[in-house]
């Protein structure tokens, strides 16, 4: 896989909770870390996505918000 982004995270798949038009997609990436995704149920029917594959988290950095605590 090529592909431009730069902040591309390697993980397993722990959980797919399924929707009508959406499902929500967790990924440990390990560390105790568990990234989540919305991505459509075609998406996710399309790539094969199932518990217990490898899959990777792409973040676009324009899409991350950052905070800080007061």
């Amino acid at each position: 896989m090529k592909i431009s982004a730069r902040n591309q995270l390697k993980g397993t798949i722990v959980s797919i909770q399924e929707g009508a038009v959406n499902g929500i997609v967790q990924i440990d990436i390990g560390g105790g870390n568990i990234i989540s995704s919305t991505i459509s149920m075609g998406s996710i029917r399309e790539l094969g996505l199932e518990k217990g594959k490898e899959a990777y988290a792409i973040i676009k950095a324009t899409s991350v918000i950052v905070g800080i605590d007061e």
